[in-house]
């Protein structure tokens, strides 16, 4: 089976990686950035398609993802589920 997204994702996953921002310039163009301590801390991560990953916040248990990069690794700009 065939994943639809792949090739979306792919482009995204090297637009990210190809210039990774510093924390300081996620924080600025996304709000609020985790690194993997932090994400453990907040969410408890329940699936993965680079470069998102799909989460539930402990605050509220809030369903929704994160995007990340993979060095320095940074999860940033959280979209909550709209089910």
């Amino acid at each position: 089976m065939t994943d639809p997204t792949e090739p979306i994702r792919r482009a995204q996953l090297t637009e990210i990686n190809a210039a990774p921002g510093s924390r300081e310039a996620l924080e600025a163009k996304y709000g609020q950035v985790w690194n993997t301590e932090e994400l453990a801390r907040d969410f408890e991560v329940t699936g993965f398609l680079a470069p998102y990953v799909v989460v539930r916040r402990k605050a509220d248990s809030q369903v929704g993802s994160l995007a990340f990069q993979h060095h320095p690794r940074f999860y940033f700009g959280f979209e909550a589920d709209r089910r």
